[in-house]
């Protein structure tokens, strides 16, 4: 069952959460304390909830890669597009792979991909809806946050 369909709405109540990478692909989207356990030996809080973890996705370059519009209007015409991994399954790529990909297609680029500030201005030109289509972690992110806020 989608984590949206069993939230409780109550708008005026404090919800706190944390946005993260999940540096690995998640086995269930919904089980996010399981993967922080397993992967990085987090420790559930008293009281936290699945719904308080929102992966962005593996790493910030996944979400970068999904809307290859923005990627075209913000690298402009030396973006190696093929060099970009598919989108199919792209939640699933090892961050490492995807990184070096993405600076691998941006390399002839005046405004060469690179972690830092780079980064944080091509994130903020990414369309949501793109984003939607394409990762299911940022789908419940968004619906989790529609719910909540």
């Amino acid at each position: 069952m989608h984590c949206c369909r069993k939230l409780t709405l109550n708008r005026s109540a404090l919800y706190v959460a944390m946005w993260l990478n999940s540096e690995d692909s998640v086995a269930d989207p919904e089980a996010t304390w399981s993967h922080l356990e397993v992967r990085d030996g987090w420790v559930r809080p008293a009281g936290g909830e699945d719904w308080q973890v929102l992966f962005m996705t593996t790493c910030m370059e996944t979400l970068i890669i999904a809307d290859h519009t923005s990627l075209r209007r913000f690298y402009g015409n030396n973006l190696q597009e093929t060099a970009l991994p598919s989108l199919t399954g792209l939640e699933m790529r090892n961050r490492h792979e995807v990184q070096d990909r993405l600076a691998h297609a941006t390399r002839n680029c005046t405004n060469a991909y690179a972690k830092g500030k780079r980064s944080f201005e091509v994130l903020g030109e990414l369309n949501p809806d793109a984003l939607e289509e394409i990762l299911e972690n940022f789908k419940r992110t968004r619906c989790i946050l529609t719910a909540k806020l």
